[in-house]
């Protein structure tokens, strides 16, 4: 099997050309009795295997391909600081590692961090020798506790329902950036359509006393075609500046973003300590709104119908990780092949790689979160402090145009009567809303909601002639006088319908009875009876004016769950022209 060691910058929305990528073989070792730190194989400069970072062990592509669970793993590699970087600060970034990393650096410890599913880094300045080889070691501790956010990670040691082989470790990239003492750490960006213009909220790092004639300017072109340029003065750590778009660069002054043009504005910012360049970072925006009015939900104030595939982001040979750049573009193009317009990423927090390509080819993205399976405050603190990291760091992407930090009440299980479950959703609202005043918030995804900006419903009846028997009725639906899948309300219990926009975000999950695994209710025998059916039941959901869209179960084939239109291995188990036919025909 060719190993593809994902050689691209992992962070394209920020980016700086002075880094040194890690991926590729480390040494690797088991320790299942958690001797490691006592020993101190933190001190170790080989270990008893090799795996391929950034995969994990369970995978293929990690070479190793070991599927039982250890809670305790190491990794070890010998790195070189080049010399011309021994003057810059040294910083260490994982884009993701799950759950617990501890790190070493020739025998120092240098820290740790918590969670799955974000991006973290450590200065590593103080522990290094530039110029010489350095030791790296890492600890990664993971468990099957059902308080942490999980997603599809299973918690037994073996595959059920829709719960699949664990992914431990090192997950996505590792990656070295060298920096000045003085540098930019953030830009947050903030696009306002209607007045045509961005608002840009800068955080600068280690700002010094002394330093009194920093500045800051930023450059934004559309197409190599300068747009604007403006410095501000930075001699603190926080700033802010908003700017009109408007120019010559087109006759509308302004280029919106928008699947059917996915236009982007480029955008520069360097920091300067007098005429000395400090910093240069490499960014990019779209120019987009999501707003909703009237039970409808608008993309640049003009009513959008979402045709969405679900889409969990495995592959066969590298599980949550993907396996090449390529692999990423596939989906998305496969993805408006059928007729989608976007995916709902499920049970995953995406690889920024793949967000990157949805904002360059205009590809609609609900952003949810890994979910927890029990409810507790150590549950509820660490939902929390991952989720609005999440938040933080993908705020900028245009292609995500809703948050969906809870699905068909997993971690609160009875949220429907539970005032405590309740509440901690409607916290999680209105955190990620202090946040992001931009986007929709789904809660609670499937059923049950309590605040919500748009009401999402799953249901996996078969055919069309039972949904609009189910469904013709909105007003009992919604009221929660008419149960659907499997005795499941819309509200939970206190709540009421606010006229937010419906969608059916789960629906079809049909899968082939030739095939080993299972798929939602019966299978079909071949390709005519598979349309059929899903014509049927596509058709119905399109021709309720009160839905705004859909969202279809599922891209591709995930281990056991065989009811992708695609297969692990992205073959077309249909003919992706009539789909896409079917699809068009709203």
């Amino acid at each position: 099997m060719e190993v593809n060691i994902r050689k691209e910058y992992p962070r394209p929305q920020f980016e700086r050309k002075e880094w040194l990528n890690l991926n590729g073989e480390w040494d690797f070792q088991f320790d299942q009795t958690n001797v490691g730190e006592e020993e101190q194989w933190y001190k170790q400069t080989t270990l008893n295997q090799k795996i391929i970072v950034p995969f994990t062990y369970e995978t293929k592509a990690s070479g190793i391909h070991e599927e039982s669970f250890c809670p305790y793993i190491w990794y070890q590699k010998i790195v070189t600081v080049p010399e011309e970087y021994s003057h810059k600060k040294t910083i260490l970034h994982f884009q993701a590692a799950d759950y617990v990393t501890k790190l070493w650096v020739n025998g120092i410890f240098a820290g740790q961090h918590k969670g799955g599913y974000t991006a973290f880094s450590f200065d590593i300045t103080n522990y290094i020798n530039a110029g010489k080889e350095n030791n790296v070691v890492v600890k990664i501790e993971d468990s099957h506790n059902e308080h942490q956010p999980r997603g599809k990670q299973r918690w037994i040691d073996k595959n059920f329902g829709c719960w699949y082989v664990q992914s431990t470790g090192i997950w996505q990239t590792v990656w070295l950036e060298f920096l000045n003492q003085t540098s930019i750490q953030s830009v947050k960006i903030t696009p306002d359509l209607d007045t045509d213009s961005v608002e840009f909220d800068y955080k600068l790092a280690n700002v010094q006393q002394d330093q009194k004639e920093l500045s800051l300017r930023t450059s934004i072109t559309f197409n190599g075609q300068p747009v604007k340029e403006f410095s501000l003065r930075a001699d603190r750590e926080n700033a802010r500046m908003k700017v009109n778009l408007a120019s010559e660069i087109h006759e509308w002054k302004v280029m919106q973003w928008s699947p059917q043009h996915p236009h982007l504005y480029d955008v520069e910012f360097t920091l300067y300590h007098g005429e000395k360049e400090l910093d240069r970072v490499q960014s990019y925006f779209g120019m987009r709104k999501v707003s909703i009015k009237n039970g409808n939900i608008l993309l640049n104030n003009v009513p959008i119908y979402q045709k969405l595939l679900l889409d969990q982001g495995y592959w066969e040979d590298s599980h949550l990780t993907p396996p090449s750049e390529e692999a990423i573009i596939l989906d998305i193009e496969k993805t408006f092949e059928m007729g989608f317009n976007g995916v709902r990423k499920h049970m995953k927090v995406e690889d920024q790689r793949f967000l990157y390509w949805a904002d360059k080819k205009g590809l609609l993205v609900w952003s949810e979160m890994a979910a927890t399976y029990q409810f507790s405050d150590e549950a509820i603190q660490n939902f929390t402090e991952e989720w609005m990291t999440v938040v933080q760091q993908h705020y900028n992407h245009p292609s995500i145009i809703t948050w969906t930090p809870f699905n068909e009440s997993w971690g609160v299980k009875n949220i429907y009567t539970n005032e405590q479950q309740q509440k901690f959703t409607e916290g999680i609202y209105h955190l990620t809303k202090s946040m992001d005043s931009m986007r929709p918030v789904i809660v609670n995804d499937g059923w049950e909601h309590t605040v919500s900006d748009i009401i999402t419903l799953h249901d996996y009846v078969e055919y069309g002639d039972e949904f609009l028997n189910r469904y013709k009725e909105k007003d009992k639906l919604i009221k929660n006088e008419i149960a659907f899948n499997n005795f499941k309300h819309a509200m939970a219990q206190g709540y009421e319908y606010k006229g937010q926009p419906i969608i059916i975000s789960e629906y079809g999950g049909i899968a082939f009875n030739s095939e080993e695994g299972w798929g939602y209710g019966n299978q079909v025998k071949d390709e005519q009876e598979f349309l059929d059916r899903y014509e049927s039941i596509t058709k119905a959901i399109m021709s309720l004016d009160y839905i705004s869209g859909f969202c279809y179960t599922q891209i591709t084939d995930v281990q056991q769950e065989v009811n992708g239109l695609l297969t692990e291995s992205r073959k077309p188990k249909v003919n992706l022209s009539k789909i896409k036919q079917i699809n068009d025909n709203q």
